[in-house]
Formats: C-alpha cells, structure tokens, sequence
C-alpha cells in the first residue's frame, strides 16, 4: 500500500509541474527575464507551493508520526555554511541558464527531448562528482 501511496503522490506531483509550466524550460527562462518577456505565472504556482505547504506542515506535524513510517525525517542542521550557500547559489544559476529544476525536469522526461536527458544526466553526474569530492575531503592524510 505504501508504494502505491508513493507513486500517486509522485504522480500528482509530475502533473501539477507539468500543468503549471514548470516543465516548460521556456517559461521558466521567461519567469527570470525580469526586463525582457517576463512572465509572471509561475509566482503564483510559487505562492500556492508555499500556503499548501505551511498549512500542510501544520496539519501534519500535530500527528505523532507519518502514516507510512515511525517517524517524520525533518532537516536538524541549522547552520548557514560554504556547502549550503555554493549548492544554492548553484542550483540558482542552473536553473535560471537551463530552465530546469531537477522537479521540474524529471516530469518532463516523458516529452522526450534530448535536452531534458541531458539536464537529467549532467544531474546526476553532479551528484557523483559532489558525493567524490565531498568524500574525498572528508579524508585527512593520516586516514588515507
């Protein structure tokens, strides 16, 4: 049951990008144009994201735990860092030269396109490459 829970949510979530453009690299692009084509649609997609979700944290952190599981997983660092700023800052960029967020761009595998395979694609290598360094780092000469 809880798969099938899963795969309903995922779903209504790939629809609710899909509907509302955020698939669409175009529209995101135009969203950012500020001076130019701007498009101001996707605030409101934004802003509907945001009152579903402060009203739903509150809904549901009142339960002892998640239907599905023994226990809510929410983010306990606290701490504003390099790692945290750089990822952001490049999760930014990205989004604003490709017109993709990793949300949005996995819904719009379905299209087809070559250019979401890649996005996909450079994804998931930055994932390998930033999990290499960071382990990589991690280990002090003494260790190694």
């Amino acid at each position: 049951m809880r798969l099938v829970v899963i795969y309903f949510i995922g779903l209504t979530f790939g629809l609710g990008i899909c509907i509302s453009g955020m698939a669409n690299p175009a529209k995101v692009i135009n969203f950012f144009d500020l001076f130019g084509t701007w498009d101001p649609s996707l605030m409101f997609v934004m802003g509907g994201a945001l009152v579903v979700t402060l009203f739903g944290y509150r809904f549901v952190l009142k339960r002892p735990a998640p239907v599905f599981d023994t226990r809510f997983h929410l983010p306990t660092a606290r701490d504003i860092d390099a790692q945290l700023v750089g990822g952001s800052a490049l999760f930014g960029v990205g989004w604003g030269l490709a017109g993709f967020c990793p949300g949005g761009a996995l819904p719009a595998l379905g299209a087809g396109r070559w250019e979401v395979a890649a996005f996909v694609a450079a994804c998931l290598a930055g994932m390998l490459i930033a999990r290499f360094v960071k382990d990589a780092m991690g280990r002090s000469p003494q260790t190694a």
